[in-house]
């Protein structure tokens, strides 16, 4: 598997001579400073390639740019509302500008207004670095008596809502800004968060748009989008919903294996695939990593490996950052399907037989910790978590050899 790491620009604390020491082969970023829906243009990409190409002393880096995260989709474009038609046209223009430029792997999400969503940034964990988790209850707490979505309470099992009232009493005006600055942080790498009145215009724009709508857009989506990937050559590969399961009445549709089967049943092309992410689909008890990795190996064009601890076995759960190698997820399993699948592509001849990998998100450890880096994206739990598993990738890679 080939060694990434992700990151996020100039400006990420984490530098390239950083990622030099870590010993990756590769980059994972984006043009976070392009707003979703405009076009990639070949200046900009080029421009990008030739910053992570130099050290900050000027020396060469060795290290290239091999998977975009992300190019996201707008919301326009999921909703099908205002101008999403041209914008849709940038997108393939923008893939089009990456293909050019020999960038072969494209990571999206289909989720709507957020990304990956967390209620703490910085949860004590048991080895006392500082964890991203999501909490259920003050999910809960924000939703109903913080941003006071009309519904909110219907969403939530009873139980649900009485501990979210209690655990509203309790919190302190300081808990209560920290954990609406943590909902409306907006996309990674974006230094701008959203007001709530900003934050609840942006999620009514889903009222009456729900799950099977959604899907709907994102299969139409990809019925333009992948053929002319595949011409291109480009990997299309989908990361699945952070948490896996509805937030704030917004639908979800890619969060099961079944979610997947059925996106690669309607548009049944191999450009068509998946970032396969231990942490986001290791929410759901009812999601079997090792299993997902072997069933959909061909289609697995990217894999973010991180690893979750489920605190209750429902859906939705509340969930902690975990160790790379602890956690609800059998890594060492999943590892070796993923290795299993480099092996028989190898066998099969085909062109690309490598699948492209990154510890994703670590604990803030040591003199990482206040450093003020990016959640989940500081420097020493990442290279910890690369270690770990840089070491189960190799005893699997020799076992198999």
């Amino acid at each position: 598997m080939k060694q990434t790491w992700r990151w996020y620009g100039p400006n990420d604390p984490v530098n390239l001579a950083d990622i030099k020491q870590a010993g990756v082969e590769g980059i994972v970023t984006a043009l976070h400073h392009v707003a979703p829906g405009d076009v990639w243009t070949p200046t900009e990409i080029e421009k990008r390639k030739a910053e992570i190409a130099v050290l900050p002393d000027g020396t060469p880096s060795g290290l290239r740019w091999d998977v975009v995260e992300s190019v996201f989709i707008s919301d326009d474009i999921k909703a099908r509302i205002g101008d999403w038609r041209a914008q849709l046209d940038n997108y393939k223009q923008t893939l089009r500008n990456l293909a050019t430029a020999d960038i072969r792997v494209v990571a999206y999400h289909t989720m709507p207004v957020l990304d990956w969503t967390r209620t703490d940034l910085k949860w004590k964990h048991q080895n006392t670095g500082l964890a991203l988790r999501f909490d259920y209850v003050e999910m809960a707490a924000f939703d109903i008596h913080i941003l006071k979505r009309s519904g909110a309470v219907d969403s939530y099992p009873e139980e649900i809502v009485e501990q979210a009232a209690a655990h509203f009493s309790a919190m302190s005006d300081g808990q209560k800004i920290s954990l609406t600055n943590n909902l409306t942080a907006g996309l990674p790498g974006s230094a701008e968060g959203w007001t709530l009145q900003e934050f609840s215009e942006r999620l009514a724009i889903w009222d009456g748009i729900d799950a099977d709508q959604l899907r709907q857009n994102h299969i139409d989506f990809l019925s333009e989008v992948v053929p002319l990937a595949e011409e291109i050559g480009i990997r299309m590969a989908c990361h699945p919903d952070d948490p896996p399961f509805a937030i704030l009445g917004l639908p979800r549709i890619m969060s099961t294996a079944r979610d997947f089967q059925s996106m690669f049943d309607a548009v049944d092309l191999p450009a068509n695939g998946m970032t396969l992410c231990t942490g986001s689909l290791g929410s759901r008890p009812d999601n079997d990593l090792p299993q997902m990795a072997r069933q959909f190996g061909p289609r697995i064009h990217f894999a973010h490996l991180r690893n979750v601890r489920r605190e209750t076995d429902g859906i939705p759960c509340s969930f902690y950052e975990d160790d790379h190698l602890s956690g609800s997820t059998n890594m060492v399993r999943v590892i070796q399907a993923l290795v299993g699948e480099e092996t028989r592509r190898k066998m099969a001849g085909k062109t690309v037989t490598t699948i492209p990998m990154r510890a994703d998100h670590g604990h803030e450890l040591l003199s990482d910790i206040g450093g003020g880096g990016n959640p989940g994206y500081t420097a020493i739990g990442r290279l910890r978590g690369l270690a770990e598993l840089r070491g189960v990738m190799m005893a699997c890679e020799e076992t198999l050899t």
